[in-house]
């Protein structure tokens, strides 16, 4: 794949990301700075690191799989590995300014 191609796909995999939420936090996954890693991959494969605000989140098997659904549902991909990782420790400073407007933090 050309380099323009997979900046294309990366987008529009951001774009669903943003659609994901946390059904206890009004801002999607992509805004809270969750997604660590997206790696699209020459076989149109993504590897996917993700994290959660907090490691026992009751909805966590929930997202996973509306992340890896909405990843695969991208044109092109052909599938997709959600990795939860909690290395580095998710905390504030990675949301996105919007998202922390949006949580009252700013």
């Amino acid at each position: 794949m050309t380099t323009e191609e997979k900046v294309k796909i990366e987008e529009r995999i951001v774009d669903v990301l943003k659609t994901v939420y946390d059904p206890e936090i009004p801002v999607n996954v992509f805004d809270l700075g969750m997604i660590y890693k997206i790696d699209l991959k020459d076989d149109y494969t993504v590897d996917l690191d993700m994290t959660f605000t907090a490691p026992n989140c009751p909805a966590a098997d929930f997202i996973l799989e509306d992340v890896r659904t909405k990843v695969e549902s991208v044109d092109q991909i052909k599938g997709c590995t959600v990795n939860l990782v909690f290395e580095p420790a998710w905390d504030q400073s990675m949301m996105t300014e919007e998202a922390r407007v949006e949580l009252g933090f700013e």
